[in-house]
Formats: structure tokens, C-alpha cells, sequence
């Protein structure tokens, strides 16, 4: 639903669209939404573009947010697909960085890349290319299948965040899945960065 229409009888926002809806009349009441979502927000960019873009593109991700506010949808009850939508429509115009830090990983090893740059989910070996792997995908497929495993988001939520069928985002990730496991061979048992289809949450 857009925040125009949560003032008519019998509808009612989540806490994040009631929050919104309340930063037309009062913009610091966008603060609640940032102050919720923003560690999310953050370690989704910097686990794709790294931690030196992610600062700059997070505040940007919630500066675009605030401005197109009004045509925010409350359909899941949640900001954070809507948010993680922007962030990854910012990723795709700096897709340079993105495409940098991906052959990065694959040159250093995923292990070193997540001592050097944080918790990507435990660390995997030292030869695992994934990053070479996860830079020949298909940007489409790519943005779906890092939504999921890096955002953390719903199958629902990415074909929200995406504005594209939920039957697309299901197609795209089992096609993403299929491509690294061709790349990088069986998966690795217990490791942690493996992708493998995952059943929908």
C-alpha cells in the first residue's frame, strides 16, 4: 500500500510504514528508520563493495530512501527489502567497485578477505574463488542470489525489493546456485560461503 492511502478506515501500517508515515509531517521521524535498519543496510554494501564504499553508499542508500519516501509500499510489514532495493540499485551504478572487490577476493582467497574485511559468515579456504565465480554471473542472478544469502531476505522480499516476480527471483537464484556449483565444484562440507539452492524462507 503507499503511505498516501494508511490513513483511510481499517488499514493499518507496520512500525516502520508508521513511521514513514509520519516523516511527511515530521522528517524526524525518518530517524526511526534508519536507526533500525541501518547496520543491516551497511554490512549488505560493504560485503559487496567493500567497507571504504559502504559508508558512502549506506548514507546515500537512506538519503535516496527518505527522498521517495511517499511511495514507500508496506506490503511485507518491513523497510529493509525496500532499502535493500536502493542499496543494490546504487551497487549496480558503482558496479566497477563491486566488480574490483569481487576479482580482489579472488586473487587474495575468500579466507583472507574475510579476516581483512569482517564476519561474511565464517571463513572459507584459502583457494575458494568465489569471487571470480560470483563476477561472471549474471548481474540479475548475482543481485538476487547476494539479497539472499548477504541480505538475508525472503524470496517474497527480494521480488519486492527487485520489483520483479517472485517466480523470477526463484529462476534466477536456482540459476545462480547452478553456475557456482559447475565453477566451484561440489560444495565444501561445513563451510560456511558456499551456495547451494536453499529452500525458501
Amino acid at each position: 500500500m503507499l503511505l498516501d492511502e494508511l490513513s483511510h478506515p481499517g488499514l493499518q501500517a507496520s512500525r516502520d510504514g508508521a513511521a514513514i508515515a509520519r516523516s511527511l509531517s515530521s522528517r524526524e521521524a525518518f530517524t526511526e528508520i534508519f536507526d533500525r535498519h541501518f547496520v543491516a543496510v551497511h554490512r549488505y554494501i560493504a560485503r559487496r563493495a567493500g567497507r571504504e564504499r559502504a559508508d558512502d553508499l549506506a548514507s546515500q542508500t537512506f538519503m535516496v530512501a527518505f527522498e521517495r519516501r511517499r511511495a514507500y509500499r508496506d506490503g511485507l510489514g518491513s523497510a529493509r527489502p525496500w532499502l535493500l532495493g536502493i542499496a543494490t540499485n546504487m551497487l549496480r551504478e558503482d558496479r566497477r567497485v563491486e566488480q574490483r572487490l569481487l576479482t580482489t577476493v579472488a586473487q587474495l582467497g575468500n579466507e583472507a578477505w574475510v579476516s581483512a574485511n569482517g564476519s561474511a559468515g565464517g571463513a572459507g579456504r584459502a583457494d575458494y574463488d568465489l569471487g571470480a565465480a560470483l563476477a561472471r554471473l549474471d548481474v540479475g542472478q548475482r543481485d538476487a542470489l547476494l539479497l539472499h544469502v548477504w541480505g538475508e531476505l525472503s524470496y517474497a522480499e527480494i521480488a519486492e525489493s527487485l520489483e520483479i516476480p517472485i517466480g523470477t527471483v526463484r529462476s534466477r537464484i536456482s540459476r545462480a546456485c547452478a553456475a557456482l556449483r559447475s565453477e566451484l565444484g561440489a560444495p565444501h562440507a561445513g563451510g560456511a560461503n558456499t551456495f547451494s539452492d536453499e529452500e525458501e524462507r
